[in-house]
């Protein structure tokens, strides 16, 4: 394991919105990652998504391939994802499950694949009331993003980030293999998240490391703990392009440790018809839109 790297700490319930957004940009000025605190979402509620999560995964493979992934939802296993190209291996040793919202364009146009309701009753209630949560504190979290980068609050939702719900809710089993060769393993391989941002909810196990300089050789990697009953929260690609470079998608990735690791990703990403560009707070004549 690498060394410990301690992450700023904020809190969504603070009334001071404009302090707490200045502590936001230091955090993706510095780190791109931040634990999320006072969320909203209770402990209860997290707990059971991962009950009903490791339900699922415990299912024998022969009924999760019934739903297996075609596109973006459903059921993908045991190293059918490979992160990092340069990889050796013959993929990550994780399984997913990718859910998202029913309503909507995106809705209908990749409709969720769910387990039947007599093999796991609580299982869709439970997932569909954690999607509503998580998207309250994505759109409050947002908000503050805005404030982050010198715009109106609503400014997300003016351009139209939030017109379809185009996040989507991917549940994680690692394996937790260790190589027998001692070499490291990967649950997920080097990688950058692609989207806005990612809220990471953890069952506790380590694993999670980051990478602050993605650009220099050799790589150096810090563990991240999780904090039980908050979000790990990370940068994706589209708003390092957004904010112009200023604040940065943090490589990461999940290493083996010899113990079942499970975890569940919100990837929160605008509707496919919002236009990214250059952020006007983000630019000036000496700091061009790249």
């Amino acid at each position: 394991m690498g060394t410990a790297l301690k992450l700023p700490i904020i809190d969504l319930s603070s009334p001071e919105k404009l302090s707490t957004s200045r502590l936001i940009r230091q955090a993706c000025l510095d780190h791109g990652f931040f634990y999320l605190t006072n969320h909203g979402v209770s402990e209860e509620l997290m707990e059971g998504v991962l009950i009903e999560s490791k339900k699922l995964f415990s299912l024998p493979l022969v009924e999760k391939m019934v739903m297996a992934r075609h596109g973006f939802r459903g059921y993908s296993p045991l190293y059918d994802e490979k992160l990092e190209s340069s990889s050796t291996s013959i993929g990550d040793s994780k399984e997913m499950f990718t859910f998202g919202s029913s309503e909507g364009v995106l809705g209908q146009l990749y409709p969720n694949k769910w387990p039947l309701e007599e093999l796991l009753p609580l299982w869709r209630p439970t997932m569909e009331c954690y999607y509503k949560n998580v998207m309250d504190v994505g759109k409050k979290l947002f908000g503050l993003v805005a404030l982050a980068l010198n715009l109106e609050e609503n400014y997300f939702e003016q351009v139209g980030a939030f017109n379809d719900q185009a996040a989507v809710v991917r549940l994680l089993r690692y394996s937790g293999e260790l190589n027998s060769s001692g070499e490291e393993t990967c649950g997920a391989s080097a990688h950058s998240d692609f989207g806005m941002i990612t809220l990471l909810a953890t069952d506790g196990v380590a694993g999670l490391q980051v990478c602050r300089d993605k650009d220099k050789e050799p790589k150096v990697w810090e563990d991240v703990a999780g904090i039980k009953g908050t979000f790990v929260v990370n940068i994706g690609d589209l708003m390092e392009r957004w904010t112009n470079g200023l604040f940065r998608s943090t490589l990461h990735r999940v290493v083996s440790v010899g113990k079942e690791r499970y975890s569940v990703a919100v990837f929160v990403d605008p509707d496919p018809n919002c236009v990214v560009e250059c952020l006007e707070s983000c630019c000036s004549e000496t700091y061009p839109p790249r």
